[in-house]
């Protein structure tokens, strides 16, 4: 059984923005992640040869290491922009609505 406190806070308008709120910038962040690592895979199956390239003439480095090297950084920094937001919009929020319903 809910106590009067969690009905209060599930009720709330603010509460139910925040959700709505952190739902969409999480599907964001994960479907932007997610189409960068199946359009790679795609890459990979049918053009492999594109993969393949080197980055110059002297160079033993194929274009591949760059992109897969970028896909990695990207969940990376998918984390860290979803953890800036949640730290700088989401928590506050949370307090407020908190405090409000104390």
């Amino acid at each position: 059984m809910k106590s009067s406190l969690e009905k209060k806070i599930i009720n709330n308008q603010d509460f139910k923005s925040l959700v709505k709120k952190r739902s969409f910038i999480s599907w964001l962040l994960s479907a932007i992640t997610l189409l960068t690592y199946f359009c790679f895979i795609l890459l990979v199956a049918f053009f492999p040869e594109v993969l393949g390239l080197k980055i110059s003439e002297e160079s033993i480095i194929t274009i591949g290491i760059p992109i897969g090297v970028s896909i990695i950084l990207l969940a990376f920094a998918s984390t860290g922009i979803y953890v800036f937001i949640a730290n700088r919009e989401f928590d506050k929020t949370e307090k407020k609505i908190l405090k409000k319903n104390k």
